[in-house]
């Protein structure tokens, strides 16, 4: 008797944990539904276009979806679809901006896409000449953010580890400090730093009493912007790594020093080399460092020490303002292959960082 009235009891329990769902199709029809009302609302009244149809039909779709979950499944399963709802509104319109500038720089930067836009320069191109390329502004990008990544990301490590590892105190607070005051400092105060110290200061020592204009100042400039970039993702990344693997190591009788290079620094890589491209990828966008101590030129220069060089971004700047109809093409495929090249640097990278960490 007491199994029976177990067995009941159990029964009617499982059947009051089983509620209504709406249909898996049900979201589906809920958006055409609030896209049609939309339509006949908004648009067929010429109250708005087509950008405010598609909001409006997003708001009805959260509100119909919400008033149709209610029904069916009740208040608490509503406000959970809404909740949910709203998040993927919030992912999908935080891409957008992003597929946006991807779909614009496909579509208007493939017109220039030829050998004579990378294999040619701008020296003796007219307003009325189609022809003319990017590519002195591509040796400019090349060495300007080499030589920048091969002072900052030594200086940046470097500065972390010690803010990490070694530093307590004073010290390491200003440091710190004046890490997070570089990292809002606008790009045209590191240019004209550079330009008053380097350009009007040092480079007269070793010219004869002339200032000399050259991609080695644009280099140092860019250097400032990556450097509390370096630093503070690599502070964030070593402070990651879990205090075991230190103290493993000391009790192993491990150096300090061994265990940073041997232990430390490899457990973070990865996203080490992520914070170094975000750097790098913000020195290869700038234009008025460049423009401040590098000049611009139009021609071919691979002397990074001395003479005017450009830079793509400040290509992209200078044809953006050119009064010719073959200009804004230029300017858009520079900005693809800016765009490009960042994006294959950063891709080398991670594979990189990934397989040293696959060999160790």
């Amino acid at each position: 008797m007491s199994v029976q009235t177990t067995e009941r009891v159990g029964l009617q329990n499982a059947q009051q944990l089983r509620t209504k769902t709406l249909p898996s199709w049900s979201p589906w029809a809920v958006a055409a539904a609030a896209l049609v009302v939309s339509f006949v609302l908004v648009y067929l009244t010429s109250w708005g276009g087509a950008v405010l149809t598609g909001v409006v039909a997003a708001v009805l779709f959260v509100v119909f979806l919400g008033i149709a979950a209610t029904i069916v499944e009740g208040s608490r399963s509503a406000r959970n679809r809404m909740a949910t709802t709203l998040i993927y509104g919030a992912f999908l319109l935080a891409l957008a901006p992003l597929i946006s500038v991807a779909w614009t720089l496909i579509s208007k930067g493939t017109t220039r896409l030829d050998g004579n836009f990378f294999g040619t320069s701008m020296n003796n191109i007219g307003a009325f000449d189609e022809k003319g390329g990017a590519y002195h502004a591509i040796i400019g990008t090349l060495e300007q953010a080499g030589i920048a990544t091969l002072i900052t990301v030594p200086l940046g490590i470097l500065g972390a580890i010690y803010i990490v590892e070694y530093g307590r105190g004073f010290l390491a607070n200003a440091i710190r400090f004046f890490v997070d005051v570089m990292t809002g400092i606008p790009s045209i105060v590191s240019g004209l730093f550079i330009l008053s110290f380097w350009v009007f200061t040092v480079t007269p020592l070793f010219n004869n009493g002339q200032a000399r204009y050259s991609g080695f100042a644009a280099a140092l400039s860019l250097s400032v912007l990556m450097l509390p970039t370096v630093v503070r993702s690599t502070e964030e990344m070593l402070r990651l790594v879990p205090s075991a693997l230190r103290e493993g190591a000391y009790a192993l009788g491990v150096a300090r020093w061994k265990t940073i290079v041997s232990i430390v620094l490899p457990t973070a890589g990865p996203g080490i080399v992520t914070g170094v491209m975000l750097a790098v990828a913000r020195a290869a966008g700038e234009t008025a460092p460049v423009l401040l101590v590098a000049g611009g030129l139009n021609s071919i220069n691979f002397n990074v020490f001395s003479g005017n060089q450009s830079s793509l971004s400040l290509f992209v700047f200078e044809q953006a303002g050119v009064a010719s109809k073959f200009a804004p093409g230029r300017a858009w495929t520079a900005a693809l292959t800016l765009v490009v090249l960042v994006l294959v640097l950063t891709v080398a990278a991670k594979l990189l960082a990934r397989r040293n960490k696959l060999a160790r």
